[in-house]
């Protein structure tokens, strides 16, 4: 039955907790107020070894079912594929992190807003716009925490 699965083959996908993009999360949650994010309830990791030949990062949400089960507040996760991540550049870092926080519904119950009439080209390249202007303002006014 299984005559045909390839033994060779490495087919996991290690996870790792993410600093360096949960710092981000947490800048871009400030910088551009977005209030209804709730910073301790969203984790950022890291994965090595996927297949996938497009996806830069992904969001998880915990659905309401497992929320009630395990006695959790609602929570997501952050993941983004070291393959592909990791070798864009910080503006584009910045937009796959925004991208992802897009998908956060305003009652931050566990659910997720889809792309269509939420998230497009347009919309993170004006919200990305905004995220730099306002952090070059806090740099001139001396405000900027994150250093």
């Amino acid at each position: 039955m299984y005559s045909s699965v390839r033994r060779d083959v490495n087919l996991t996908i290690r996870y790792a907790e993410a600093s360096d993009v949960k710092k981000l999360v947490d800048e871009i949650i400030d910088d551009l107020d977005l209030f209804h994010v709730v910073h301790q309830f969203v984790y950022c990791y890291r994965s090595t070894g996927s297949k996938s030949k497009r996806i830069i990062a992904r969001i998880h949400g915990l659905g309401k079912i497992w929320q009630e089960a395990l006695r959790r507040p609602p929570t997501y996760v952050i993941e983004v594929i070291s393959e592909h991540y990791d070798r864009l550049s910080e503006e584009e870092k910045e937009k796959t992190v925004l991208h992802e926080l897009l998908h956060i519904p305003k009652g931050f119950a566990g659910g997720f807003r889809p792309h269509k009439g939420y998230i497009d080209k347009k919309q993170i390249q004006k919200l990305h716009g905004l995220l730099l202007k306002r952090r070059s303002l806090k740099s001139e006014s001396g405000l900027n925490r994150y250093q």
